[in-house]
Protein backbone atom coordinates (compact mmCIF):
# COMPACT_ATOMS: atom_id res chain seq x y z
CA UNK A 1 0.00 0.00 0.00
CA UNK A 2 1.41 3.36 -0.78
CA UNK A 3 2.21 5.59 1.72
CA UNK A 4 0.07 8.49 1.79
CA UNK A 5 1.49 10.66 4.37
CA UNK A 6 5.35 10.93 2.82
CA UNK A 7 6.87 14.20 4.01
CA UNK A 8 9.55 15.24 1.54
CA UNK A 9 11.44 17.41 3.96
CA UNK A 10 11.31 14.71 6.56
CA UNK A 11 12.58 12.20 4.11
CA UNK A 12 15.20 14.52 2.49
CA UNK A 13 16.62 15.43 6.18
CA UNK A 14 16.77 11.64 7.51
CA UNK A 15 18.23 10.81 4.15
CA UNK A 16 20.86 12.97 5.04
CA UNK A 17 22.09 11.28 8.31
CA UNK A 18 21.60 8.17 6.59
CA UNK A 19 24.35 9.12 4.47
CA UNK A 20 26.39 10.00 7.38
CA UNK A 21 26.09 6.88 8.78
CA UNK A 22 27.29 4.92 6.06
CA UNK A 23 30.05 7.55 5.53
CA UNK A 24 30.93 6.85 8.71
CA UNK A 25 31.48 3.39 8.19
CA UNK A 26 33.70 4.60 5.17
CA UNK A 27 35.36 6.52 6.87
CA UNK A 28 38.95 5.77 6.37
CA UNK A 29 38.50 6.02 2.80
CA UNK A 30 36.32 8.79 2.31
CA UNK A 31 36.96 11.18 5.66
CA UNK A 32 36.31 14.62 3.91
CA UNK A 33 32.86 13.26 2.67
CA UNK A 34 32.51 12.07 6.45
CA UNK A 35 33.28 15.67 8.33
CA UNK A 36 31.28 17.53 6.01
CA UNK A 37 28.21 15.38 6.09
CA UNK A 38 28.62 15.60 10.53
CA UNK A 39 29.13 19.26 10.45
CA UNK A 40 25.74 19.44 7.41
CA UNK A 41 23.69 17.28 9.71
CA UNK A 42 24.19 19.48 12.84
CA UNK A 43 23.57 22.34 10.48
CA UNK A 44 20.77 20.97 8.92
CA UNK A 45 19.32 20.60 12.86
CA UNK A 46 19.94 24.42 13.37
CA UNK A 47 17.84 24.76 10.07
CA UNK A 48 14.83 23.30 11.44
CA UNK A 49 14.85 24.92 14.54
CA UNK A 50 14.78 28.28 12.47
CA UNK A 51 11.89 27.32 10.34
CA UNK A 52 10.33 25.91 13.59
CA UNK A 53 10.56 29.17 15.14
CA UNK A 54 9.34 31.02 12.00
CA UNK A 55 6.14 28.71 11.87
CA UNK A 56 5.66 29.98 15.45
CA UNK A 57 5.37 33.66 14.28
CA UNK A 58 3.02 32.54 11.41
CA UNK A 59 5.62 32.31 8.59
CA UNK A 60 5.79 28.90 6.68
CA UNK A 61 9.74 28.64 5.89
CA UNK A 62 10.81 26.58 2.74
CA UNK A 63 13.17 23.95 3.62
CA UNK A 64 14.29 24.21 -0.25
CA UNK A 65 15.02 26.36 -3.12
CA UNK A 66 15.35 26.17 -6.27
CA UNK A 67 17.60 28.87 -8.16
CA UNK A 68 18.65 28.89 -12.13
CA UNK A 69 21.37 30.80 -11.98
CA UNK A 70 21.96 31.09 -15.59
CA UNK A 71 20.15 30.96 -18.78
CA UNK A 72 23.03 29.50 -20.75
CA UNK A 73 24.09 26.11 -21.60
CA UNK A 74 26.84 23.71 -23.75
CA UNK A 75 24.13 21.48 -25.07
CA UNK A 76 20.42 21.55 -26.64
CA UNK A 77 18.99 18.55 -25.42
CA UNK A 78 15.68 17.57 -27.29
CA UNK A 79 12.61 18.35 -25.70
CA UNK A 80 14.40 20.72 -23.45
CA UNK A 81 11.79 22.68 -21.97
CA UNK A 82 13.95 25.53 -21.33
CA UNK A 83 14.94 26.30 -24.65
CA UNK A 84 11.23 25.74 -26.02
CA UNK A 85 10.19 28.59 -23.76
CA UNK A 86 13.03 31.02 -24.63
CA UNK A 87 14.19 30.76 -20.59
CA UNK A 88 17.54 29.38 -22.00
CA UNK A 89 18.61 31.52 -25.15
CA UNK A 90 22.92 32.34 -24.35
CA UNK A 91 22.14 35.46 -25.08
CA UNK A 92 22.95 38.61 -23.09
CA UNK A 93 24.20 38.54 -19.22
CA UNK A 94 23.62 41.95 -19.03
CA UNK A 95 20.00 41.59 -16.74
CA UNK A 96 21.57 38.21 -15.08
CA UNK A 97 21.71 38.26 -11.14
CA UNK A 98 25.84 38.96 -10.25
CA UNK A 99 27.75 36.33 -8.09
CA UNK A 100 27.39 38.94 -5.25
CA UNK A 101 23.67 38.99 -5.29
CA UNK A 102 23.41 35.23 -5.36
CA UNK A 103 25.66 35.24 -2.55
CA UNK A 104 23.52 37.43 -0.72
CA UNK A 105 20.46 35.60 -1.51
CA UNK A 106 22.52 32.52 -0.04
CA UNK A 107 22.94 34.12 3.57
CA UNK A 108 19.13 35.53 3.38
CA UNK A 109 18.45 31.69 3.08
CA UNK A 110 20.71 30.08 5.32
CA UNK A 111 19.45 32.71 8.18
CA UNK A 112 16.17 31.68 7.66
CA UNK A 113 16.49 28.04 8.06
CA UNK A 114 16.56 26.99 4.32
CA UNK A 115 18.75 23.91 4.31
CA UNK A 116 18.81 22.72 0.30
CA UNK A 117 18.76 25.40 -2.79
CA UNK A 118 19.14 23.09 -5.50
CA UNK A 119 21.31 25.30 -8.39
CA UNK A 120 20.18 24.68 -12.42
CA UNK A 121 19.89 26.89 -15.39
CA UNK A 122 21.09 26.57 -17.95
CA UNK A 123 24.09 24.43 -17.30
CA UNK A 124 25.48 25.89 -13.76
CA UNK A 125 28.66 24.83 -14.23
CA UNK A 126 29.31 28.16 -16.44
CA UNK A 127 29.14 30.44 -13.52
CA UNK A 128 31.76 29.10 -11.77
CA UNK A 129 31.72 32.38 -9.47
CA UNK A 130 28.70 31.75 -8.21
CA UNK A 131 29.56 27.47 -7.45
CA UNK A 132 32.32 29.33 -5.96
CA UNK A 133 30.59 31.77 -3.63
CA UNK A 134 27.55 29.14 -2.54
CA UNK A 135 30.65 27.04 -1.79
CA UNK A 136 31.11 29.33 1.41
CA UNK A 137 27.50 29.03 2.78
CA UNK A 138 28.26 25.61 4.51
CA UNK A 139 25.14 25.55 6.48
CA UNK A 140 23.64 24.99 3.09
CA UNK A 141 23.88 21.96 0.50
CA UNK A 142 23.55 22.82 -3.03
CA UNK A 143 23.10 20.18 -5.29
CA UNK A 144 24.40 21.53 -8.50
CA UNK A 145 21.87 19.86 -11.24
CA UNK A 146 24.85 19.69 -14.02
CA UNK A 147 24.40 18.02 -17.52
CA UNK A 148 27.87 16.13 -16.37
CA UNK A 149 29.95 17.35 -19.43
CA UNK A 150 32.57 20.19 -17.72
CA UNK A 151 33.75 18.44 -15.25
CA UNK A 152 37.17 19.85 -15.90
CA UNK A 153 40.22 19.18 -13.63
CA UNK A 154 39.99 22.79 -11.60
CA UNK A 155 35.88 21.95 -11.24
CA UNK A 156 36.80 18.82 -10.23
CA UNK A 157 39.05 20.49 -7.69
CA UNK A 158 36.22 23.11 -6.37
CA UNK A 159 33.85 20.00 -5.66
CA UNK A 160 36.93 17.89 -3.65
CA UNK A 161 37.45 21.16 -1.60
CA UNK A 162 33.64 21.82 -0.68
CA UNK A 163 31.58 18.99 -0.48
CA UNK A 164 28.50 20.94 0.38
CA UNK A 165 28.36 21.39 -3.47
CA UNK A 166 26.64 17.88 -4.93
CA UNK A 167 26.72 16.94 -8.38
CA UNK A 168 23.68 16.05 -10.06
CA UNK A 169 24.06 14.47 -13.35
CA UNK A 170 22.06 13.87 -16.03
CA UNK A 171 21.43 10.53 -17.20
CA UNK A 172 18.76 8.96 -18.94
CA UNK A 173 19.07 5.73 -18.66
CA UNK A 174 21.48 3.42 -21.15
CA UNK A 175 23.79 5.14 -23.29
CA UNK A 176 21.31 5.04 -26.42
CA UNK A 177 18.61 6.69 -24.32
CA UNK A 178 21.07 9.10 -23.39
CA UNK A 179 22.41 9.97 -26.16
CA UNK A 180 19.14 10.40 -28.16
CA UNK A 181 18.46 13.33 -26.07
CA UNK A 182 21.14 15.04 -24.98
CA UNK A 183 23.90 13.94 -28.12
CA UNK A 184 26.39 11.62 -29.42
CA UNK A 185 28.95 10.85 -27.14
CA UNK A 186 27.20 11.93 -23.71
CA UNK A 187 26.90 9.24 -22.11
CA UNK A 188 30.50 8.15 -22.15
CA UNK A 189 31.31 11.24 -21.04
CA UNK A 190 29.20 11.11 -18.08
CA UNK A 191 30.55 7.35 -17.20
CA UNK A 192 34.23 8.66 -17.30
CA UNK A 193 33.21 11.53 -15.30
CA UNK A 194 31.08 9.50 -12.91
CA UNK A 195 34.15 7.46 -12.51
CA UNK A 196 36.62 10.68 -11.74
CA UNK A 197 34.10 11.70 -9.02
CA UNK A 198 34.11 8.16 -7.08
CA UNK A 199 37.76 7.78 -7.44
CA UNK A 200 38.22 11.62 -5.44
CA UNK A 201 35.41 10.18 -2.68
CA UNK A 202 32.64 12.96 -3.99
CA UNK A 203 29.31 12.60 -3.02
CA UNK A 204 27.08 12.74 -6.39
CA UNK A 205 23.32 12.13 -7.57
CA UNK A 206 21.89 10.83 -10.80
CA UNK A 207 18.85 13.13 -12.37
CA UNK A 208 16.75 11.18 -14.38
CA UNK A 209 13.64 12.99 -17.05
CA UNK A 210 11.71 10.71 -16.72
CA UNK A 211 9.38 9.78 -19.88
CA UNK A 212 7.00 6.97 -20.78
CA UNK A 213 10.45 5.49 -23.20
CA UNK A 214 12.73 4.96 -20.16
CA UNK A 215 10.49 4.13 -17.21
CA UNK A 216 11.61 0.88 -16.99
CA UNK A 217 14.94 1.27 -17.53
CA UNK A 218 15.92 3.91 -15.53
CA UNK A 219 13.90 2.46 -12.23
CA UNK A 220 14.89 -1.27 -12.34
CA UNK A 221 17.86 -3.36 -10.81
CA UNK A 222 20.32 -2.67 -13.28
CA UNK A 223 20.50 0.88 -14.23
CA UNK A 224 20.38 1.61 -10.29
CA UNK A 225 23.23 -0.61 -9.56
CA UNK A 226 25.37 1.46 -12.54
CA UNK A 227 24.75 4.26 -10.62
CA UNK A 228 25.54 3.19 -6.97
CA UNK A 229 28.51 1.19 -7.78
CA UNK A 230 29.54 4.66 -9.49
CA UNK A 231 28.96 6.02 -6.19
CA UNK A 232 25.98 7.86 -6.42
CA UNK A 233 23.75 8.65 -3.45
CA UNK A 234 20.91 10.51 -4.96
CA UNK A 235 18.22 9.11 -7.89
CA UNK A 236 15.99 12.10 -8.60
CA UNK A 237 13.54 11.63 -11.01
CA UNK A 238 12.18 14.49 -12.81
CA UNK A 239 8.96 14.28 -15.29
CA UNK A 240 9.30 15.23 -18.76
CA UNK A 241 6.98 18.39 -19.59
CA UNK A 242 5.85 17.91 -23.05
CA UNK A 243 7.09 21.46 -24.33
CA UNK A 244 7.66 20.53 -27.62
CA UNK A 245 4.26 20.13 -29.69
CA UNK A 246 4.32 16.37 -30.62
CA UNK A 247 5.98 14.63 -27.88
CA UNK A 248 2.82 14.55 -25.40
CA UNK A 249 2.86 10.89 -25.48
CA UNK A 250 6.59 10.82 -23.88
CA UNK A 251 5.17 12.70 -20.77
CA UNK A 252 4.02 9.75 -17.90
CA UNK A 253 0.44 9.39 -17.24
CA UNK A 254 -1.48 8.48 -13.96
CA UNK A 255 -0.54 4.98 -14.78
CA UNK A 256 3.03 5.75 -14.67
CA UNK A 257 3.17 7.61 -11.44
CA UNK A 258 1.03 4.66 -9.56
CA UNK A 259 3.98 2.50 -10.59
CA UNK A 260 6.67 4.75 -10.04
CA UNK A 261 5.21 6.16 -6.62
CA UNK A 262 5.35 2.03 -5.58
CA UNK A 263 8.40 1.33 -7.08
CA UNK A 264 10.17 4.14 -5.23
CA UNK A 265 8.16 2.95 -1.83
CA UNK A 266 9.90 0.03 -2.06
CA UNK A 267 13.24 0.93 -3.16
CA UNK A 268 12.88 3.58 0.07
CA UNK A 269 12.48 0.73 2.47
CA UNK A 270 15.12 -1.12 1.30
CA UNK A 271 17.48 1.36 2.87
CA UNK A 272 20.23 1.06 0.16
CA UNK A 273 22.31 4.01 0.97
CA UNK A 274 20.49 6.15 -1.72
CA UNK A 275 17.99 8.77 -1.47
CA UNK A 276 15.24 8.95 -4.09
CA UNK A 277 13.46 12.00 -5.23
CA UNK A 278 10.63 12.26 -7.67
CA UNK A 279 9.13 15.45 -8.85
CA UNK A 280 6.44 16.31 -8.76
CA UNK A 281 5.28 13.00 -8.58
CA UNK A 282 6.34 12.97 -4.59
CA UNK A 283 3.99 15.98 -3.93
CA UNK A 284 0.93 13.51 -4.70
CA UNK A 285 1.85 12.39 -0.69
CA UNK A 286 3.03 15.67 0.93
CA UNK A 287 -0.33 17.80 0.57
CA UNK A 288 -0.24 18.72 -2.95
CA UNK A 289 1.65 21.06 -5.32
CA UNK A 290 5.00 22.31 -3.25
CA UNK A 291 5.33 25.34 -5.32
CA UNK A 292 5.32 29.19 -4.31
CA UNK A 293 6.56 28.61 -0.98
CA UNK A 294 4.22 25.91 0.37
CA UNK A 295 7.52 23.76 0.11
CA UNK A 296 9.88 25.85 -2.23
CA UNK A 297 9.67 28.43 -5.22
CA UNK A 298 12.04 28.97 -7.93
CA UNK A 299 14.16 31.82 -8.69
CA UNK A 300 15.33 32.49 -12.28
CA UNK A 301 18.81 33.96 -13.30
CA UNK A 302 17.12 37.08 -13.36
CA UNK A 303 16.38 37.24 -9.57
CA UNK A 304 12.79 36.82 -10.51
CA UNK A 305 10.22 35.14 -7.93
CA UNK A 306 8.45 31.95 -9.38
CA UNK A 307 5.88 29.59 -8.11
CA UNK A 308 8.44 26.47 -9.88
CA UNK A 309 10.87 26.53 -12.69
CA UNK A 310 7.50 25.18 -14.84
CA UNK A 311 5.68 27.93 -14.07
CA UNK A 312 7.76 31.04 -14.90
CA UNK A 313 5.74 33.77 -13.95
CA UNK A 314 6.73 36.36 -11.39
CA UNK A 315 5.16 39.47 -9.71
CA UNK A 316 8.48 40.23 -7.04
CA UNK A 317 11.63 40.44 -8.20
CA UNK A 318 14.81 39.65 -5.39
CA UNK A 319 16.99 42.63 -7.15
CA UNK A 320 14.31 44.86 -4.91
CA UNK A 321 13.05 43.04 -1.75
CA UNK A 322 14.09 40.25 0.44
CA UNK A 323 14.00 36.84 0.43
CA UNK A 324 11.59 36.14 3.03
CA UNK A 325 9.32 39.24 1.78
CA UNK A 326 9.01 36.93 -2.03
CA UNK A 327 7.70 34.20 -0.14
CA UNK A 328 4.93 36.64 0.85
CA UNK A 329 4.61 37.70 -2.87
CA UNK A 330 1.07 38.66 -4.09
CA UNK A 331 1.48 35.98 -6.34
CA UNK A 332 2.44 33.33 -4.29
CA UNK A 333 -0.23 34.21 -1.59
CA UNK A 334 -2.98 33.98 -3.75
CA UNK A 335 -1.45 30.84 -5.10
CA UNK A 336 -1.84 29.04 -1.95
CA UNK A 337 -5.21 30.32 -1.68
CA UNK A 338 -6.49 29.01 -4.61
CA UNK A 339 -7.21 25.59 -5.20
CA UNK A 340 -4.40 25.52 -8.13
CA UNK A 341 -1.83 23.89 -6.49
CA UNK A 342 -4.35 20.97 -5.08
CA UNK A 343 -5.11 20.42 -9.11
CA UNK A 344 -4.58 16.65 -10.33
CA UNK A 345 -1.03 16.25 -12.21
CA UNK A 346 -1.55 15.74 -16.03
CA UNK A 347 1.64 14.75 -17.25
CA UNK A 348 3.82 17.53 -15.27
CA UNK A 349 2.93 19.85 -12.53
CA UNK A 350 -0.17 21.18 -11.02
CA UNK A 351 0.58 24.64 -12.76
CA UNK A 352 1.93 23.48 -16.15
CA UNK A 353 -0.23 24.27 -18.96
CA UNK A 354 -2.11 27.24 -16.42
CA UNK A 355 0.03 30.15 -17.30
CA UNK A 356 -2.74 32.15 -18.46
CA UNK A 357 -4.48 31.53 -14.64
CA UNK A 358 -0.90 32.30 -12.84
CA UNK A 359 -0.66 35.54 -14.57
CA UNK A 360 -4.15 36.57 -14.04
CA UNK A 361 -2.99 36.78 -10.12
CA UNK A 362 -0.44 38.82 -11.20
CA UNK A 363 -2.48 41.40 -13.49
CA UNK A 364 -4.90 41.49 -9.98
CA UNK A 365 -1.64 43.26 -7.92
CA UNK A 366 -3.04 46.43 -6.67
Amino acid sequence: MLNTGFDLDRYLTEGVELIVKDALAASLKNPKETAFLLSYALSAKRAASARGKHAANGTHIPSFLIASITNRCNLHCAGCYARANNLCDDGSAESLLTDEDWSGIFSQAGEIGVSFILLAGGEPMLRRGVLEHAAAHRNILFPVFTNGTLLSESMLALLDANRNLVPIVSIEGNEAQTDKRRGDGTYQKLVANMERMRDSGILFGASVTLTTENINTVTGDAFLNLIRDYGAKVAFYVDYVPADPGTEALAPGDAERAYLASRLEELRQEQDGMIYVSFPGDEQFSGGCLAAGRGFFHINPTGGAEPCPFSPVSDTSLKQVSLLDALDSPLFSRLRSSELLNSHHNGACALFGKEEEVASMCEKRA
